[in-house]
């Protein structure tokens, strides 16, 4: 027993010191090599909103995608509550191009995965993304989390569970975090409440944090998608 409570913490800083001696910047372009690989794609999926005081029915979606960063949500029960930044700003969007600065931020643990974090600080100043943060599983080069500051649309987290599609960096289920209070309600949409009342633009300050959670269960890649997706 003394020996195994001696070597545990051995392992453990090791395998923290190998991650910590990886370059960032390698890390990072990893990363962005294995979304390369999907030019485009088409997924069917479920997604569950949980948006305070807002009653919001499961729904069967399909997600289209074309790189660099169009992507759009189609819901077959009509408007999906997510915010506008949330569907343009994904792991691939936050690695596009070559415009930022980045930073080292140390080690942290998404679930039980230890990762790599790193902060992109855009070189553009009028850039509406101010920061983004990327957590980097080393060993595979997947992005479970990220996180992005906006100037006008709030701040989003996204986290991504992987399995089936992991080869082209794709998440079996992916999460969307983000504060309603920062969310601009399309002109003339009106959800229920709870209480049964209706949510207005006067009254949205009442909400405070928004979930949209999407669970995959197929996708097309590069197989094609039409511009008029996204129109």
């Amino acid at each position: 027993m003394l020996r195994k409570s001696i070597l545990l913490p051995l392992l453990l800083v090791t395998v923290t010191g190998m991650l910590q001696a990886q370059d960032i910047n390698q890390l990072v372009a990893n990363a962005k090599a294995k979304l390369g690989k999907v030019n485009d794609y088409e997924a069917k999926g479920r997604m569950k909103t949980n948006v305070t005081f807002l009653k919001v029915p499961v729904a069967n979606v399909k997600v289209y995608f074309k790189a660099p960063s169009r992507m759009k949500i189609k819901s077959e029960k009509g408007v999906s509550f997510v915010p506008k930044g949330a569907v343009s700003i994904n792991a691939g969007g936050a690695l596009g191009g070559n415009g930022y600065t980045i930073i080292d931020a140390g080690t942290d643990k998404v679930g039980n995965t230890l990762v790599r974090v790193a902060k992109l600080l855009p070189l553009d100043e009028n850039s509406e993304v101010v920061l983004s943060t990327v957590y980097i599983d080393p060993i595979t080069s997947l992005i479970l989390k990220s996180r992005t500051t906006t100037k006008e649309n709030g701040t989003f987290e996204l986290e991504m569970t992987f399995s089936r599609y992991a080869e082209f960096a794709l998440p079996d289920k992916v999460i969307f975090s983000f504060n309603t209070k920062d969310y601009k309600l399309p002109k003339g949409v009106t959800f229920d409440f709870d209480d049964g009342s209706t949510v207005t633009q006067a009254n949205k300050e009442k909400q405070k944090k928004g979930r949209a959670e999407i669970t995959f269960s197929n996708y097309i890649i590069n197989k094609g998608v039409s511009d008029e997706v996204f129109r």
